[in-house]
């Protein structure tokens, strides 16, 4: 187990506590300000647990805080203060503070609140590596073994890379993928999404900013450059980015270094950029709306994510696991899926892509009935929709059907589709002439012999057919 950090100006705090943890053989370390414990945390190495007071000479316990929680979201932090500081509580809980300890304290109290907070850890640590051991992206798809290979061909790489696809399609998994597996993995890996970050906002969330540089800046701040340095930085919507910051962060990417908002100090930058979008680039290029520079500057290695209505032999796959997931988190038995519904599903266009695949069994696990679900329980604005008519056009939806067929393993694919391809056709020109053979022959192309064994062939009488005379 990893040590407790106790954080606290007060010797004889620090010194109670020593005592008390000793005694309990459970390691920890002692610092006697937050610059000590923020410049320990500075080579990458949390605690079990930290431990510390709010009010200190230098910085403050809730800048420890907030540092250590943009660090390592998941460790807990107690904070210790005075029954009469309310408002440093709030604070701390809104900073997303573990527990608070009253002082003075009792030491048994303090004792039974560490023990809680190393078992919250464990935990998390324990969930962690089941995260690390489950299947990063899931695609059988052609156009998902392509994906795989480049995140493969690329995990010595520090290249920069520019991941393309449609919303929802799983972009910052493609994005974590190249980080887990390149020589940056046990660095930090920071996702931002400059499309959901106000503008005003955006430059001191990125580069961060100086106390005093504007209205609120009461204390420095570290940005996400730095906050990922030796990592990896994950620029989501990169093509939403205002111009102003494009040419802050062209610089960045052109010499390596930045300044903070309202700094003057140049800060060198150790970050691999991976910036992703849902946008055409090279349009919004074309249109005034992104820096050709910066274009060529992030464009140095592209990935495209295919959409899942393009690799629809996956939703199968995809369905399964997305079941079983949220079956664990709701700790109940997974569902199953008909072939009737799985069928229909993959004939789907699933505009939200795999995000909306997924909330949409999360859903299923909650709402559906029974443990095997069939189409009639799947939400009513799915069964609204027409499967595969509703792609863009008639070639679309052969496509489609063909992706459906073949990943259900149906034989004779193409003798299937031939048929149901000459029966519409015969049928609607039937329809068309009102079941004049003959000048259906002649509007199709093809001789009245033909059309005549077709129609036996097929098993199409012509004289129920609508508008048949």
């Amino acid at each position: 187990m990893k040590p407790v950090w106790i954080v606290d100006d007060d010797r004889s705090i620090r010194w109670v506590l020593e005592k008390t943890l000793a005694r309990e053989g459970i390691p920890f370390r002692s610092f006697a300000s937050a610059n000590e414990a923020l410049a320990e945390l500075e080579q990458g190495e949390p605690p079990q647990v930290l431990m510390s007071d709010i009010r200190m000479p230098g910085r403050s316990g809730l800048d420890l805080l907030q540092e250590a929680k943009t660090r390592f979201p998941t460790l807990p932090v107690i904070v210790m203060t005075a029954y009469s500081d309310l408002e440093s509580a709030v604070a701390a809980f809104q900073g997303g503070a573990f527990e608070y300890l009253p002082k003075p304290f009792d030491v048994d109290l303090a004792v039974e609140l560490i023990r809680r907070a190393i078992d919250e850890s464990l935990h998390q640590s324990g969930a962690l590596e089941e995260e690390a051991l489950a299947p990063e992206i899931l695609g059988q798809a052609p156009a998902m073994q392509e994906v795989f290979r480049a995140i493969g061909r690329l995990a010595l790489s520090h290249a920069t890379v520019l991941i393309t696809g449609e919303s929802g399609s799983g972009k910052e998994l493609v994005a974590r993928a190249l980080h887990r597996h390149s020589p940056r993995a046990d660095k930090p890996f920071i996702a931002i999404n400059t499309a959901a970050i106000p503008r005003d906002l955006l430059e001191s969330e990125l580069f961060g900013h100086e106390r005093g540089a504007f209205t609120g800046a009461q204390t420095q701040r570290r940005g996400r450059f730095e906050q990922a340095e030796g990592g990896t930085l994950f620029l989501d919507e990169i093509g939403d980015m205002p111009a102003e910051l494009q040419t802050r962060l062209l610089r960045v990417l052109s010499d390596g270094h930045f300044y903070r908002v309202g700094g003057h100090s140049p800060i060198k930058a150790n970050v691999r950029v991976i910036a992703a979008t849902h946008q055409h680039l090279e349009a919004r290029v074309k249109d005034g709306l992104f820096r050709e520079d910066l274009f060529h500057r992030l464009n140095v290695i592209r990935i495209r994510l295919p959409a899942l209505r393009e690799r629809r032999e996956d939703i199968p796959l995809l369905t399964k696991h997305f079941l079983q997931k949220s079956a664990r988190e709701l700790g109940v038995e997974p569902k199953r899926l008909s072939e009737a519904a799985l069928k229909y599903l993959a004939a789907l266009d699933f505009q939200g892509n795999v995000r909306q695949l997924e909330n949409l069994c999360h859903w299923l696990t909650v709402m559906a009935p029974g443990q095997l679900v069939e189409v009639g329980d799947l939400p009513a604005e799915l069964r609204a929709e027409t499967p595969v008519a509703q792609a863009d056009n008639w070639e679309n939806a052969l496509a489609a059907e063909v992706d459906s067929l073949l990943a259900r393993g149906v034989p004779d694919v193409h003798g299937e589709l031939v048929q149901v391809f000459e029966r519409i056709l015969i049928c609607r020109a039937l329809q068309h002439t009102g079941g004049r053979r003959i000048e259906a022959a002649n509007a199709l192309g093809i001789g009245r012999n033909t059309i005549t064994r077709k129609i036996t062939e097929l098993g199409i009488d012509a004289q129920k057919e609508p508008g048949a005379a």
